[in-house]
């Protein structure tokens, strides 16, 4: 009698599902990866409205003039010293701040004053504006 033998068949790797898989693994650690990436731009809400808003009086005003320097309550400050100042408020979370600048003026300046008032948890930041004057005036 004669024995038969199984047929040995060489075994196949599939790549497409290999492939799938692959893609699927890489886009879902390219978004785990994303959301793991800290935003580096000041977060703001720009105006969809030529009409200003009549702010409550703020706790602090900062003008910041063409030349670069900064002046609270009629005194020029350093960043370190506007930095100083918002801490020594007691609570920054809760201090309201306007930012008053000259047309002239750089906006790194304006920055400068942002980073200041964030480095002390400043967190309610305000931008001073002058109303559109109406037409025909």
């Amino acid at each position: 009698m004669k024995m038969r033998y199984f047929e040995h068949r060489k075994a196949r790797i599939e790549i497409i599902p290999m492939i799938d898989v692959m893609l699927f693994l890489l886009v879902f650690f390219i978004m785990v990866t994303l959301q793991m990436i800290p935003d580096a731009g000041v977060s703001l809400q720009l105006p969809v409205s030529s009409q200003t808003d009549t702010l409550p009086h703020p706790q602090f005003t900062v003008n910041v003039m063409a030349d670069g320097t900064f002046k609270v309550k009629g005194n020029v400050m350093t960043p370190d010293q506007l930095t100083a100042m918002f801490q020594a408020d007691g609570a920054p979370d809760k201090t309201d701040l306007t930012i008053a600048t000259d047309k002239a003026t750089p906006f790194q300046n304006f920055m400068t004053v942002i980073d200041a008032a964030r480095k002390a948890g400043v967190t309610d930041i305000g931008i001073a504006a002058q109303p559109v004057a109406p037409a025909g005036n």
